[in-house]
């Protein structure tokens, strides 16, 4: 397969998947339901954390615009919801693959970047750092590909930035390191306005890194964020993360120490078992119990793949930049060696697809075996009285975010809430109004 057949093969597998999860309103998995039923009770943007606001206006004004025009079908929105949030990051990484298909070694890092840090990170739509990461990959992919259509290219790099300038945290270190590609591939062009253009943007990139540290700085004795750094290093706890990122480890280990070993079978063998193991990695339960792909550890595993993605991106930046590479680079430019890092790369996203479709199936039966529950209750439903323990159900429930996806689920919002007993100062949300009961008055789960 050549690489631009690649390329498109990869994007129609994500635009695939981004369908599947609409129609799966996968965008309600945790912080999700809550999101969704804040915008309609309040009828405005949940954006009550201002360094994510950029992404949080863009994913939620389908929803809002919706709920404007009269719709009151929650399984509506919330397919609204999901197309949003999925369907950003999939644009991003459409454009950042459209920008390198014909360089193989830059489409393998392209590659990569989807198979190690989108697909095993993304159960966890709602949460910011998807648009982000996949935003800064295809600013990336842009400035290390502008041609003769800079202008064009410069402008769409701003607007990346601006996005960027209030999206998450981790644009404290991916900030800085986009903006130095742009303005090193914008200074070599003759045309004034792109320098200007890539100087603007560049700003805003390096503005984002400056609303990151400041929020850090804010929020950095918060108890939530307390949580967060004490589960940074558990990221080995999501099986589709830790899976790949092994058989990465290995190839660049070997490779950085002996380069013509990327010459022969041992690359093959190494991501061949890796993606075999991957693919399966739905079923390693049925031998080893405790063996499960467990969603929440997308939440987990998301700073390891920000500092995973930045890894990747500042390669490829060297693989262009320099003029004297170090030999590993000069072996991956070979044709035979970056074709067949292609179809290994163009696998292993093929088999990461497999645990996000058995995943997503799940999470179907679980939304629908909850909305059973409310619609045939009244009043409150304790949550323990349910089998949340049983298989799939601990996979996705989260006991301050139930009475908002109960809500959501429902014919008749306000009928039936499922709450849990604990008293949320162990596992509180963000933001308190996030553990509300909500009303979604006049709406309802109409299918």
């Amino acid at each position: 397969m050549s690489p631009v057949a690649v390329a498109r093969g990869v994007a129609v597998i994500l635009w695939a998947l981004a369908l599947h999860n609409t129609l799966a309103c996968r965008g309600l998995f945790w912080d999700g339901s809550s999101f969704l039923v804040n915008l309609l009770d309040h009828g405005n943007f949940h954006d009550f954390y201002a360094a994510r606001a950029h992404v949080d206006w863009v994913t939620q004004a389908p929803v809002l615009l919706l709920a404007r025009l009269g719709v009151r079908d929650t399984e509506l929105l919330a397919m609204a919801q999901s197309a949003a949030l999925f369907a950003l990051p999939t644009a991003f990484y459409h454009l950042a693959l459209a920008r390198v298909r014909r360089d193989p070694v830059l489409l393998a890092a392209v590659l990569a970047i989807i198979a190690v840090v989108f697909l095993p990170t993304s159960f966890f739509i709602i949460g910011e750092y998807n648009v982000a990461f996949a935003c800064i990959t295809a600013a990336m992919a842009v400035a290390l590909t502008i041609g003769a259509s800079s202008r064009r290219d410069a402008a769409l790099l701003l607007a990346f930035g601006l996005l960027c300038l209030r999206s998450y945290e981790a644009m404290i270190y991916l900030g800085p390191l986009v903006a130095s590609a742009i303005l090193w591939s914008t200074r070599r062009s003759g045309d004034r306005l792109t320098r200007l253009l890539g100087a603007l943007a560049a700003l805003a990139f390096i503005g984002a890194a400056v609303v990151s540290a400041v929020t850090i700085v804010d929020y950095w004795d918060h108890p939530h964020f307390m949580k967060v750094r004490s589960t940074s290093v558990d990221f080995w706890q999501n099986m589709q993360f830790s899976i790949p990122l092994a058989g990465f480890l290995i190839c660049a280990i070997a490779g950085l120490r002996r380069p013509a070993w990327l010459e022969g079978r041992g690359p093959l063998v190494v991501m061949g078992v890796i993606a075999l193991l991957l693919a399966l990695s739905p079923w390693w339960r049925l031998v080893h119990g405790p063996s499960i792909l467990y969603p929440p550890s997308h939440y987990v595993a998301r700073q390891a793949a920000g500092v995973l993605l930045a890894a990747f991106l500042v390669g490829m930046w060297l693989q262009v930049a320099r003029r004297d590479p170090p030999r590993v680079f000069a072996v991956v430019r070979r044709p035979e060696v970056a074709r067949r890092m292609l179809l290994l790369l163009g696998a292993l996203t093929v088999a990461g697809a497999i645990p996000d479709i058995v995943l997503t199936r799940l999470w179907t039966g679980y939304v629908e075996r909850l909305r059973v529950v409310v619609d045939g209750s009244k009043g409150m439903v304790r949550a323990e009285t349910l089998p949340l323990h049983d298989w799939p159900n601990k996979l996705f429930f989260q006991d301050w975010s139930y009475p908002a996806l109960s809500a959501v689920v429902s014919r008749s919002p306000g009928q039936s809430y499922v709450v849990s007993d604990q008293n949320y100062l162990s596992n509180p949300p963000f933001e308190p109004s996030c553990g509300l009961l909500p009303k979604l008055k006049g709406y309802g789960w109409r299918s």
